[in-house]
């Protein structure tokens, strides 16, 4: 199986996936059966594992040139990448349940918004740096349907949370949105704010750092393809 024929299927396998247990309740009553943790334990490893295989694929896939790759281009995703991996890192388990990560049962404190002071959507804001960083220097028509497509659904899917979060909060609304930002540096400027979350914040940036080598280091060998200019 080679060519556009995989790449389709890898890719129509990580949609189905994302929507095919929002159908009837089928999430709900796995999570019944196995357990919260368990549920989105696996699921998260399926969604990585079928993530790398639509990515390999792309790269299987015939080359259609849409616009050509000049080296200099391979270092936006490298210089923006970190940025990115750390807001994974800062996003995951964030205490409001209206983003992409967010602790589901979590009541969000106005008082004490923790790093959604900085970014409300930092899962997001991630996918959204990859896809656009990547998108620059992969101009065949694969990785361009695969980043784009990954690009516009980050972006949509920023207000489409921000809606819920209206619908769901009703009146405490105000107080969720004048609390939080789509993405903001002032709150590292504020001394409570930094006495409140300062040793937190410096834990998951190291880790997101660490990974964001790892994944760097293990891209040639991963993906096939080295992120260095040649």
């Amino acid at each position: 199986m080679t060519g556009w024929t995989e790449y389709a299927l890898a890719l129509g396998l990580f949609v189905l996936s994302h929507f095919v247990p929002r159908l009837g309740g089928l999430r709900e009553r796995l999570i019944g059966t196995a357990g919260r943790r368990v549920y989105f334990s696996v699921y998260g490893v399926m969604s990585i594992a079928l993530l790398v295989w639509v990515i390999v694929a792309a790269g299987r896939a015939p080359y259609v040139a849409l616009w050509p790759q000049v080296p200099w281009t391979r270092w936006v995703p490298n210089l923006v990448m970190p940025l990115a991996v750390v807001l994974v890192t800062c996003g995951i388990g964030l205490p409001q349940p209206f983003t992409l990560g967010g602790k589901r049962n979590s009541a969000f404190d106005p008082a004490h918004p923790g790093l959604a002071a900085v970014s409300r959507h930092p899962l997001f804001l991630a996918l959204a740096l990859w896809s656009g960083t990547h998108l620059l220097p992969n101009g065949d028509m694969a990785h361009v349907i695969l980043f784009g497509s990954f690009l516009v659904m980050a972006l949509a899917a920023i207000p489409a949370f921000d809606a819920r979060a209206r619908r769901g909060l009703g009146p405490a609304a105000e107080a969720f949105f004048d609390r939080t930002a789509i993405l903001s540096v002032a709150p590292l400027t504020r001394a409570p704010w930094l006495r409140a979350n300062a040793g937190g914040l410096a834990v998951r940036v190291s880790i997101g750092l660490a990974l964001w080598l790892c994944l760097l280091l293990s891209h040639g060998l991963v993906i096939g393809v080295s992120p260095f200019p040649a």
